[in-house]
């Protein structure tokens, strides 16, 4: 690749994930160099109204992770809100010409399949049969069992049930050092 240059890229036209959404649905397009905080004040002051109903969130490539957080923001600033996640990928086209044209290449079209996500977040209940669908709430609900569970485990630790009960509560490190070292 050396010997060319990009020229230009083209990124096709894909259709979102979604049907039959509303006219007036607010679209956040996140992208890399996109600033949270300004995605956030301007899409929670408008969900914020009663008159707006739905938010859909999309990025693709390194904007997913961004995308990802800003649902998450909205969802505890929120409360209450379906939520619908689609992955899917965008083509496009980065077109490659020669350096030097006399040097007989020809032109390289090279397409890519950038990682994609769309997530609708409503307050209106959504279709639950729907892949991808999470309940309002179905996040907290996942953090108390597994907080449950985890508080249940470290209390049959310090009944002498957990690992390491058999080195009498030493630290995994020092158990057989006192005797390594000697002094002189």
């Amino acid at each position: 690749m050396e010997n060319y240059r990009k020229s230009k890229t083209v990124e096709k036209p894909s259709p979102l994930p979604f049907t039959n959404l509303p006219s007036d649905i607010i679209e956040m397009k996140v992208k890399d160099g996109s600033k949270i905080r300004n995605l956030m004040g301007y899409a929670i002051g408008k969900m914020e109204s009663e008159s707006m109903r739905q938010v859909l969130f999309s990025g693709a490539g390194k904007a997913i992770s961004k995308t990802i957080t800003c649902v998450e923001i909205m969802k505890r600033r929120l409360k209450n809100l379906h939520q619908i996640t689609k992955v899917f990928f965008r083509q496009t086209e980065e077109i490659w010409d020669p350096i030097v044209p006399e040097a007989g290449l020809d032109p390289l079209t090279v397409k890519r399949n950038i990682p994609a996500i769309c997530v609708l977040l409503s307050k209106d209940p959504l279709d639950t049969q729907e892949p991808g669908y999470q309940a309002p709430g179905s996040f907290d609900a996942f953090w108390l069992e597994t907080l449950k569970s985890e508080s249940q485990g470290q209390a049959k630790r310090k009944q002498g049930g957990g690992r390491g009960a058999s080195r009498a509560g030493k630290h995994p490190r020092s158990v057989g050092r006192e005797d390594s070292y000697k002094k002189p």
